[in-house]
C-alpha cells in the first residue's frame, strides 16, 4: 500500500501528523495552565477536571480522523489543508440558549480538500450531559459567481456523557457578498424534541483596519411543540451584535447576544467575550 502511495503522498501524511500533534499539545498546554490557575467551570469545582479528561479523549477520536483523512487524501490524489482552532468564551450560548452556564473551552479541526470538500469536528465544555459537546461534520462548499457562494452539509452533535440528546441536522447556506443566508434542518432535534427547521441571517462588514462588525438573526420553528417546550419551554428567535478583533495573533470577539425567550436558560441580554486562535 505505501509502495503505492509515493514518496509525496507519504510525505503529506507525515507533515499532517507532525502538525497535529504539535498544535494537539498547545490545546493541552493550554488546558493544563488553566487548570493550574484554579480555574473552574461555574457550579462545581471538579467540572473542569472532568471536562479534562473528556478533552483528552476527545482529541485521540480527532488524531484518528485526521490520520484517516490524510490517508484518504494520499490514497486519491487530491490535496487538502488541515487547520485547527481553539477558544476560550465567558459564556457559550447556541440558537439563543445557554449551554455552559459560565465559561467555555471549544477547539476543533478541519480539512479541506482542493475540490470544496470538507470534513471536521468541534468539541465544547457544557454543563450538563457529564461530559463535553462533540460535533463531526462534513460538506461541500462552492460558488455560482465571484459573489455569491453556496455550502452544504451534514452535522452530527454528540453528547458522549448523555448519547440520548444526541440528534443530526442537514444544512446549507448562500452567501451573497457580505451576506449569508441559511436553514439547518433536523428530522429529530435535540433529546428526541422532533422535527425542527432553524433559519438564519448573517451580515458582516468591516469598521476599519483589524475591526469588523457581525449581525445574526435567527429562529427556530418545531414541528412537535409540546415535545419542543417540554425541553426548551418555548420556540424562540436569537439575535446577536459581535464586534471583532486581533490581538497579538490572538482573535477578540465582544458579542451582545438577545433573544425573544424568557426562560431560565434563554438569552436575555447578554454579554460575551471570546478569545481565539487558529492552529
Amino acid at each position: 500500500m505505501f509502495h503505492m502511495l509515493g514518496i509525496a503522498p507519504l510525505k503529506s501524511i507525515y507533515q499532517s501528523r507532525c502538525w497535529f500533534k504539535a498544535h494537539l499539545f498547545k490545546i493541552f498546554d493550554l488546558a493544563r495552565y488553566m487548570q493550574s490557575r484554579k480555574y473552574r467551570l461555574k457550579g462545581d469545582k471538579y467540572k473542569t477536571l472532568l471536562f479534562l479528561k473528556s478533552w483528552e479523549l476527545t482529541m485521540n477520536k480527532l488524531k484518528t480522523a485526521i490520520f484517516a483523512a490524510t490517508m484518504m487524501t494520499a490514497a486519491t490524489g487530491m490535496t487538502a489543508e488541515v487547520s485547527g482552532n481553539v477558544a476560550l468564551g465567558t459564556e457559550y450560548f447556541f440558537r439563543g440558549v445557554d449551554q455552559s452556564g459560565g465559561e467555555a473551552l471549544s477547539g476543533g479541526f478541519d480539512v479541506n480538500f482542493d475540490n470544496g470538500f470538507y470534513v471536521g469536528t468541534w468539541a465544547s465544555s457544557i454543563d450538563f450531559s457529564n461530559g463535553p459537546e462533540l460535533d463531526y461534520y462534513f460538506g461541500y462548499g462552492g460558488s455560482f459567481t465571484e459573489e455569491v457562494s453556496y455550502d452544504i452539509g451534514y452535522l452530527f452533535y454528540g453528547y458522549p456523557g448523555d448519547t440520548s440528546n444526541d440528534f443530526e441536522e442537514l444544512y446549507g447556506s448562500v452567501s451573497f457578498g457580505s451576506a449569508t443566508v441559511g436553514f439547518n434542518f433536523s428530522d429529530d432535534y435535540f433529546a428526541s424534541t422532533g422535527e425542527t427547521t432553524y433559519l438564519y441571517v448573517d451580515y458582516g462588514f468591516d469598521l476599519g483596519e483589524n475591526l469588523s462588525l457581525g449581525l445574526h438573526y435567527g429562529t427556530i420553528d418545531a414541528d412537535d411543540s409540546v415535545a419542543y417546550d417540554a425541553v426548551f419551554e418555548d420556540a424562540i428567535d436569537d439575535y446577536s451584535i459581535t464586534l471583532s478583533t486581533e490581538l497579538a495573533g490572538v482573535g477578540v470577539d465582544f458579542s451582545f447576544i438577545d433573544s425573544s425567550g424568557s426562560g431560565a436558560l434563554d438569552a436575555d441580554a447578554e454579554f460575551a467575550v471570546t478569545f481565539s486562535k487558529s492552529l
